[in-house]
Parts: structure tokens; C-alpha cells; sequence
């Protein structure tokens, strides 16, 4: 069978391969291998919510790379104010 690509963010894409055997389709996301250039399941998908949360938030789908790609990291913008507390003068 081949892939449906629904979406592709390099390094990764969203695909429809076919249905399982409850009749829902299977979702995947796949990875590209950066030696062979071809694309190897990276994550076999729950259902189709899953696959919208994913597509829409790239850092979900970092986050399920089992790669330990850092996601969701913290904003590094500095806090001004927490410098002028007052030392009680």
C-alpha cells in the first residue's frame, strides 16, 4: 500500500497508510533519516485528534520523537522587574 502524505514539515511528514483492522485509518509520522534519505515511521498515531494536534503543533510532534529532540523549551526572555525588588531601604 502506499502512503497518503497529508503533510510534510521536514524532517518530518504526516501520513494516512491505509486502515486498521477496526476500520479507522492509520495514521503515522514519519521521520527522514539523514543518511538515506528515506522516510521510517517515527511514531504510530492513536487517532485523528492526535494527528491535527500534531500537525498543528510542531513542537508535539518533536516532543513524541523518541530521538529526544528538545521541545517546548522555556522562553529565555529576561525578567526586568524581578531585578528592581527592593531591599527594604
Amino acid at each position: 500500500m502506499k502512503p497518503i502524505v497529508l503533510l510534510e514539515r521536514f524532517p518530518y511528514r504526516y501520513i494516512e497508510f491505509g486502515t486498521l483492522d477496526n476500520g479507522t485509518p492509520d495514521y503515522r509520522i514519519q521521520k527522514c533519516d539523514e543518511y538515506t534519505n528515506r522516510y521510517k515511521d517515527m511514531y504510530l498515531l492513536d487517532n485523528a485528534m492526535q494527528l491535527d494536534y500534531a500537525m498543528e503543533d510542531f513542537e508535539y510532534t518533536k516532543w513524541l520523537d523518541p530521538a529526544g529532540v528538545p521541545a517546548y523549551a522555556k522562553d529565555t526572555t529576561r525578567n526586568y522587574y524581578a531585578s528592581k525588588v527592593s531591599s527594604g531601604d
